[in-house]
């Protein structure tokens, strides 16, 4: 039912206006494409609100106000009018249908649920088509189990079955608040003191990200002490995932793998003294 005045004075006006002839309205719609004609723009839409408020009260089971329903869906009809070519010689009603759907089901999609759902053409036909499509296969002699029920679905509407199955847990309960209490007496506990994270907080995790990225170019800059040897090194001993052994070192370099380590050790002392030197925060981090 339409609660507010406004949206009754408009379901009285759309009952009380004449239809259209064909003539008519193709003379009304060249007007307003060709000359701008805001009268004729009026009389259309005013004509065609009763195609708006039958559309309208096909929508209400979801749950919203029929007076905002009406309300989107006359918007789809301005657009629908705004954008009517009537050299096509196509009624405007006919026109006009998918814009006001797709208005008043883009409104439910939003408003429906706190939590936002798909907006892909997919995801809406799933979702203004699934309770029929249960309904209808409910109707066979033998009950169908989930699995059964959401690849049915899942292959008549061109949607994988676990968005099936999402879909349908989300038509089936409404949003629960997380700040509900879990049984009725005051102060009890609440939904939100389950969802307690181990994550690190984000100032933490920031905080890390700039520590990480402040020694990295400490690294980066000390690196420069070294030799070329020095630095082949430390980047495959000390600075690769793997990490060469000092065998391994030693035969490609054509050295013994204990001079592999005095090299190892030497450039690792260079790199303190760089770090210390440019850095003198780098012995506080």
């Amino acid at each position: 039912m339409i609660q507010d005045s406004a949206g009754r004075t408009m379901v009285r006006a759309a009952m009380k206006a004449p239809y259209l002839e064909r003539d008519q309205e193709h003379l009304l719609a060249l007007r307003w494409k060709d000359d701008n004609d805001q009268h004729a723009l009026h009389s259309i839409t005013v004509a065609h609100m009763r195609l708006v408020i039958s559309m309208a009260s096909k929508f209400r089971h979801y749950g919203l106000p029929l007076g905002d329903l009406i309300q989107e869906g006359h918007v789809g009809l301005l657009e629908a009018a705004a954008r009517f070519e009537p050299e096509r010689e196509v009624r405007f009603s006919t026109y006009a249908t998918w814009w006001i759907r797709a208005a008043m089901q883009d409104y439910i999609l939003r408003n429906w649920s706190i939590v936002r759902g798909g907006t892909s053409s997919a995801q809406k036909a799933l979702f203004f088509n699934l309770r029929r499509l249960r309904a209808r296969l409910a109707n066979g002699t033998e009950p169908l189990s989930n699995a059964t029920l959401y690849h049915e679905v899942s292959v008549a509407l061109g949607v994988s079955e676990a968005d099936v199955a999402m879909m349908d847990s989300r038509l089936s309960a409404p949003d629960s608040s997380l700040n509900a209490p879990l049984a009725d007496d005051t102060g009890a506990t609440e939904r939100m003191d389950f969802l307690v994270s181990d994550d690190p907080l984000p100032d933490e995790v920031a905080g890390d990200t700039i520590d990480v990225e402040r020694r990295s170019l400490w690294l980066k800059t000390a690196l420069g002490a070294l030799n070329a040897r020095e630095l082949r090194i430390i980047e495959e001993r000390r600075l690769s995932e793997e990490g060469a052994t000092l065998e391994s070192l030693g035969e490609t370099l054509g050295i013994s793998k204990e001079r592999v380590r005095q090299i190892e050790a030497r450039a690792m002392e260079k790199l303190k003294v760089a770090l210390v030197r440019q850095n003198p925060e780098f012995m506080a981090a």
